[in-house]
């Protein structure tokens, strides 16, 4: 039930802030859900803080390159039907 209130009340600031456009609110919802896995993971004392800052560059930069062959590939694609 926290957890569930935690993000009903992130959705009414950015409402109350006036993002209405469905990109930034999907940005501002990896944000919010990116922050409180970082700290489930400090929470759980699973990796020091460097050690974690590390790894989630690594991971970011996965992400970076998944989202360039995926957007090649949907390039790809359009080319191909005429």
């Amino acid at each position: 039930m926290k957890n569930s209130k935690f993000i009903i009340d992130k959705f009414a600031k950015l409402i109350e802030q006036g993002i209405v456009s469905s990109k930034d609110l999907t940005t501002e919802l990896f944000n919010i859900l990116k922050s409180k896995r970082d700290e489930f993971v400090f929470k759980m004392k699973l990796t020091s803080k460097d050690e974690f800052e590390v790894l989630s560059k690594r991971v970011e930069n996965l992400e970076n390159k998944i989202n360039k062959v995926e957007k090649k590939n949907k390039k790809v694609k359009k080319v191909r039907k005429p």
